[in-house]
């Protein structure tokens, strides 16, 4: 139960404190002990402050050309007569297992007892069921032995109790009040939508392998292989939600993930360890040496909890075989030959002598094993026998197999992070066009089969087949002011595209280009480098001629270069700065970086260097582009390289006083997490416009605990305070902005609240310390969550669409698809590459300064029109996309040496054990050169 006086559950405005407990660490005579747990005050006035629920939409826009286009999703018709029950259920100690829970569920002896038979009962595999009959508190016994005619062992009788208890009464009508603005928004709204999105999950998961919403069928949906050991799948997503136009709407769109290959452990161990066959694998499992020194060997700890059968040509009875499975406890690291083990019979529990696994296959199926030097792959399994030593006892000892026997289970998913290749394969089998992508929601559909479902006919449901068609946008697209001295507005159209060829750059760099240096790299995988001096000199000069021609300012145009003198490429860094700065007398300004190869190792530890070591701006190029001295690659990197130096692409053409009439800035926030199994912190990176047109973004970053979606008070103190002070410098004659729109990514709808009382808060609270002259002035907010992981998806028809079926740059959609009431919409401001263009998502949580929609709409579209590093619109505000750079930057600013980084890579898959709020800090940049208020990140 909730304490009354807690402002956070009650939202009590009296209230004048928090109190925080918090651990601080603790020194007594150098010597470090246990922190006792201390309390400090939190007196953030913002805290309770903020609004309990999220901003209503305050009308619709009007700006923009009407068309039609159709979504993917479908109107749920029809609402039960019958009021619903739901139940709580409890099966053994109420903590099992999922798959002993669906065992009793299924049971013949509960379907005999329920009322109506389970087939008149929807259960969600865990805690929660529902039906029709109503009845009172119900008590089972299910003897497994009997239902599975199986004898009982040890005289112990396999019998699980269950507990089938009435906890709600649920009336759909509630959703319908709801929508209808008869009724507020509740728990009673909120469990009958529970009720309703799993009533159109239970027919097609009993039908088709059921991964969260998604529905895979391995014999009728594609599939690809991505290498390593791993396949892709295709199969349909599905999803119900509350809808503008007071109407309940299922999403509907085609989903892909990732399985183990239904094939042989030596052969997928072989692709995961990058081995071109079994002999070459033995070999390397048989060298200490390559063992300590290969952290590939390591994923093969990722077999770990997979299902597989065993498969043999002398099997006693193969279709019994082919049925069992059985389940990986551990690689042991032994090969057959060094695994022994002692013999037992179980007909006349003896035991025999030791033997070793090669052997005992040899002697009891007559198989010579192929692969002795493979390691042997134990079970969750043990088998029971005497104690040779002593007969009074029995040892438990677990099921081992030889891994070449060894055969992975079909739908065994894959929940790791791709590498860099399987990531490539999976774009490619992923990226549909339009057309195909309908043409896949509509084998989705024929998987769902909605008319043929039992369960919605019982209920008495009904979901059209045919999409929704919307009432669209298509907003104007802006004009591009360039630099003078070549075409300085540029008009894209609807085309999504423009280029640099005879353009200058808004700005150039600020400082001329004096001290820098080039760096040739040497590769870690071969001997030698992607390109030579005089290839690198040919290279550099057309570079410094496209800048000069795009207005860039070199006063040095030979700049050093160098093949890596060390092989230790920190090292070899080190020299490159020394030789630069010795002999232009001052510190480098830029280094640039030519690759060997697309080597990720290799990249971090040049931003580790340049960045964290020395304060240096960096540029990296891959050595076969720069053989090919192409003028549009060069292009590409000098919009990378003028905005490190201070520079700026282009800006909107602003229309009468612009988007900006008071002085206003612009925050992005992202908050990344590591793939699952890998115990990596997540990050944190906010940036903030550092120009008056927002073009140009400085960036903080720092870890922000494990798995944790709000950003810390401390990391929004130590990230923002330095920027906002520098926006105040440079942008605003030293005074607070007017206005400050926070674009917030990666948040999902639980969490919105959050938001405004955590993250906005804080952010009110540094604004007040930094402007305590101004005591009567506050800054107002607008506030905004972007999210890109839905599956809403626009097909447009005729004039709004561009040749490939994709919706033209600035088509919005703010009906049908959106909430009931919320204060969002959804954006699709870019031209779609390859496959189908995904919207934004944008919802609006609090507008403290009341834009109008139409504005507020119109400065998102043009502001995507502003990435530094495009000449095309991005999909996502720039502030967004800038901190999702510099999260992803943070890896090379973590303290940990290389050995660790790909240690943890191959972490072995476990439980969290970190403590939820702390990670190791980031090494601090170099700011001696200020080049973290720069876009360092780009």
């Amino acid at each position: 139960m909730s304490n009354p006086r807690d402002p956070f559950a009650a939202g009590d405005p009296s209230a004048e404190s928090i109190r925080i407990p918090i651990e601080h660490p603790t020194l007594i005579d150098g010597t470090p002990i246990q922190p006792e747990r201390q309390e400090i005050i939190d007196t953030n006035p913002y805290r309770y402050q903020m609004p309990k629920e999220l901003m209503r939409r305050p009308g619709w826009g009007q700006v923009g050309e009407k068309v039609r286009l159709k979504l993917n999703s479908h109107v749920l018709q029809g609402t039960p007569d019958k009021t619903i029950c739901q139940y709580s259920v409890v099966v053994g100690n109420g903590q099992e297992n999922r798959g002993l829970i669906q065992a009793v569920w299924q049971s013949k002896q509960l379907n005999s007892r329920l009322q109506g038979g389970t087939r008149e009962w929807l259960f969600d595999g865990n805690t929660l069921a529902w039906s029709v009959h109503q009845v009172s508190e119900m008590h089972f016994a299910i003897d497994l032995d009997a239902e599975h005619n199986r004898p009982v062992r040890n005289d112990t009788p396999d019998i699980v109790r269950m507990v089938i208890r009435p906890a709600a009464k649920i009336n759909l009508n509630n959703i319908y009040e709801y929508l209808h603005g008869k009724a507020s928004f509740g728990s009673h709204v909120i469990t009958a939508i529970n009720f309703l999105d799993h009533l159109i999950r239970e027919w097609p998961s009993k039908q088709h392998l059921n991964i969260k919403r998604s529905y895979f069928n391995r014999q009728t949906g594609d599939k690809y292989d991505l290498g390593g050991g791993i396949e892709a799948m295709r199969g349909v997503y599905q999803s119900i939600r509350l809808a503008e136009g007071k109407k309940l709407v299922v999403n509907i769109d085609v989903s892909h993930t990732t399985f183990w290959n239904v094939t042989g452990f030596p052969s997928i161990i072989n692709q995961l360890t990058g081995h071109k066959d079994v002999e070459s694998l033995q070999m390397a499992w048989r060298d200490p040496r390559s063992l300590q020194t290969n952290f590939k060997f390591a994923a093969m700890k990722r077999l770990k909890a997979n299902f597989f059968n065993v498969k043999h040509k002398n099997q006693r009875n193969p279709v019994e075989a082919a049925k069992k499975e059985w389940k990986v406890a551990s690689i042991v690291p032994q090969t057959t030959k060094e695994y022994k083990f002692v013999e037992y019979d179980r007909a006349t529990d003896q035991v025999g002598p030791e033997i070793s696994i090669f052997d005992h296959y040899k002697k009891t199926y007559d198989i010579h094993l192929n692969y002795p030097y493979l390691p042997v792959v134990a079970t969750t399994r043990f088998i029971s026998r005497p104690d040779p030593s002593n007969k009074q006892k029995r040892i438990k000892s677990a099921i081992v197999f030889p891994m070449e026997l060894c055969l992975m289970r079909p739908n065994q998913r894959y929940p790791y992070k791709l590498n860099e290749q399987q990531t490539s394969n999976m774009i490619k089998f992923a990226v549909q066009q339009p057309h195909a992508r309908l043409q896949g929601i509509n084998k989705g559909l024929d998987m769902l089969a909605w008319d043929k479902d039992p369960y919605l006919k019982h209920y008495g449901i009904k979901i059209t087949r045919e999409q929704i068609q919307t009432a669209a946008r298509i907003l104007p697209p802006p004009k591009l002011q360039f630099g003078v001295g070549g075409p300085a507005i540029v008009e894209p159209g609807t085309s999504g595209r423009w280029d640099l060829k005879g353009k200058k750059f808004l700005s150039p760099n600020r400082a001329p280009l004096i001290s820098w240096g080039v760096m040739i790299v040497s590769s870690t995988s071969y001997s030698g480098r992607a390109i030579q001096i005089p290839q690198a000199q040919a290279f550099v000069k057309a570079f410094v001629d496209a800048y000069r021609n795009h207005g860039g300012t070199v006063n040095n145009a030979t700049p050093l270069i160098q093949a890596q003198a060390n092989a230790d490429l920190p090292k070899a860094i080190e020299m490159l700065l020394m030789a630069v700065g010795n002999k232009h007398n001052m510190r480098p300004q830029m280094f640039m970086f030519i690759l060997p190869d697309k080597n990720a190792e290799i990249y971090l530890r040049i931003k580790k260097s340049c960045d964290c070591r020395w304060g240096v701006y960096s540029q990296c190029v891959q050595g076969a582009q720069a053989l090919k001295v192409a003028p549009q690659y060069i292009s590409n990197v000098l919009m990378k390289f003028n905005a490190k130096l201070g520079g700026t692409t282009n800006c909107i053409v602003p229309q009468g006083a612009g988007h900006f009439a008071k002085s206003t800035m612009i925050i992005g926030a992202d908050v990344s997490h590591a793939a699952p199994n890998n115990p990596a912190p997540s990050y944190a990176a906010m940036t903030v416009s550092m120009d008056r047109f927002a073009a140009r973004y400085a960036a903080g970053v720092q870890t922000n605990g494990y798995r944790v979606e709000m950003i810390s008070t401390r990391n929004l103190n130590d990230m923002l305070t330095p920027l906002f002070r520098e926006w105040m410098m440079n942008v605003n004659s030293g005074r607070l902005p007017d206005h400050v729109y926070y674009f917030r990514d990666g948040v999902s709808e639980g969490q919105f609240t959050n938001v405004l009382k955590t993250e906005v808060a804080d952010m009110k609270e540094i604004f007040k310390k930094l402007g305590e002259t101004r005591k009567d002035f506050e800054v107002k907010f607008t506030v905004v969550v972007a999210e890109k992981r839905h599956h809403i998806r626009f097909f447009p028809q005729g004039k709004g669409a561009d040749k490939g079926g994709n919706p033209l740059p600035g088509t919005i959609v703010d009906h049908d698809v959106t909430h009931p009431f919320d204060n969002d919409f959804y954006l699709c401001a870019h031209r779609a590459i390859q496959g189908t263009a995904r919207p934004v998502h944008y919802t609006v949580l609090l507008d403290e300064i009341e834009v109008p929609v139409d504005r507020f709409q119109k400065l998102l579209y043009e502001q995507c029109y502003q990435y530094i590093r495009s000449t095309t619109p991005v999909s996502l505000h720039p502030a967004v996309y800038y901190a999702h750079l510099a999260s992803n930057r943070a890896k090379a600013h973590e303290n940990i040496s290389e050995t660790e980084r790909r240690t943890r890579e191959y972490a072995e898959p476990t439980g969290s054990s970190h403590d939820p709020e702390e990670a190791k800090p980031l090494i601090p940049m170099n700011n001696v050169d200020k080049i973290q208020g720069g876009m360092w990140y780009i």
